[in-house]
């Protein structure tokens, strides 16, 4: 079955609309331009027959008067007593005004050009009736033809929105059921290895490894799965949000990290953390405040993979309302071409990654915390900031 792409579809209709429009309009205007001459040419006929002083003349320039008026396309029909049909001319249908048929679907029509223009003339003699040039007539349409186009356009462009909020709802799906398996990938094998181990007999585990020990890496890697189901829980809901202190949020991210920083890392990284106290708090969920600055976090790790640096966490209170939250890294920075879109479902500066952690941050500051995040402007590395309201401002 074939599935009809109704913008592509949509936007080549507006395209042969706007060509038939300007064609439309063209033959309009030619033909506007062809009467201006033509009532020039009765003008000179008038002024000619004037200064003739001869009858003869005169008669001759009445009937060139009565051609070029017939050329004009006006439709005009001659009655005289009783409303009988004595002549027309351009009418839009062939009739006989000789047969009683002719007479009476004449009269008809006349009916219907006298509803727009009376009659000129003695009614009780010669009476003429005419109706609007083929020009006017077309230009009737236009004021439809307009508003049919405008619709026509909006409906294109709302279409388009629509598909490129799908395109990029999708592309987000896709790459949170990424990172979605790719978390908790690392515990279930995890789990796996040590349910291996613990299927050995005790003197064939590697490095006597004991029950109590396995118990505690189980524990610890089903902490991090429930960890992880319930984050995305709460990034696909309206989240409790309470009064938060960022200082402790940060100061429980550094002891996260630190132990995990040696093995993220094959050459030194230092965290410096610099949280003054006395911070206004905020009001946000910590779960997810949490998992946004550690997505930062982990991404200025991944900058300074394989080159060591520094990463610096700061905080301060600014603008009387909000409480801005820093991490500076000293890696290579953001190429230009990606600057503008960093924060989009599927951007990344790496190879291999699948632009996931940056965006699912700004879901989280933004659409949670009605905060922003922001790349900033730097000469070396790469800063990001996150700007939260303060609870009491």
């Amino acid at each position: 079955m074939i599935r009809i792409k109704w913008p592509v579809a949509l936007v080549t209709v507006l395209a042969l609309l706007l060509g038939w429009w300007l064609v439309y309009t063209q033959q309009i205007v030619q033909r506007v331009e062809e009467n201006a001459v033509l009532l020039s040419r009765i003008f000179a006929e008038v002024q000619e027959g004037l200064l003739a002083q001869n009858q003869t003349r005169e008669t001759q320039a009445l009937l060139n008067l009565q051609t070029m008026v017939v050329e004009t396309e006006v439709p005009l029909v001659v009655m005289g007593p009783g409303d009988t049909v004595i002549a027309h001319s351009n009418l839009p249908f062939e009739v006989d005004e000789r047969t009683p048929q002719g007479q009476e679907e004449i009269r008809t029509y006349v009916s219907r050009l006298d509803a727009v223009n009376p009659p000129v003339g003695d009614p009780n003699f010669i009476h003429i009736h005419y109706g609007q040039t083929p020009a006017v007539r077309r230009l009737v349409w236009i004021p439809w033809l307009q508003v049919g186009g405008l619709m026509l356009t909006i409906i294109v462009g709302l279409l388009v929105v629509q598909t490129q909020r799908r395109a990029e709802g999708e592309r987000a799906w896709t790459a949170m059921a990424r990172e979605l398996a790719h978390q908790l990938g690392t515990p279930l094998s995890s789990l796996q290895g040590w349910l291996e181990v613990l299927r050995l007999p005790r003197e064939e585990r590697p490095g006597d490894v004991q029950d109590a020990e396995i118990a505690s890496s189980i524990e610890e890697d089903l902490e991090r799965l429930e960890r992880v189901s319930h984050r995305f829980e709460l990034i696909g809901t309206e989240p409790d949000l309470e009064s938060l202190s960022v200082r402790q949020v940060v100061r429980d991210l550094e002891h996260y990290l630190a132990a995990r920083i040696p093995r993220l890392t094959k050459k030194g990284v230092d965290l410096v953390v610099d949280i003054p106290p006395g911070l206004p708090r905020v009001k946000g969920n910590e779960v997810l405040l949490f998992w946004a600055l550690e997505n930062v976090v982990k991404n200025a790790l991944d900058a300074l993979a394989g080159r060591g640096g520094k990463i610096t966490i700061y905080a301060r209170y600014v603008g009387g309302k909000w409480v801005s939250v820093r991490i500076r890294d000293t890696g290579p920075g953001v190429p230009p071409e990606i600057r503008a879109k960093i924060f989009e479902p599927g951007v990344s500066s790496k190879s291999g990654g699948w632009g996931v952690g940056l965006a699912l941050s700004r879901r989280i500051v933004e659409g949670v915390h009605s905060g922003r995040i922001e790349l900033l402007e730097t000469e070396e590395g790469t800063t990001i900031q996150i700007r939260l309201p303060a609870a009491d401002a």
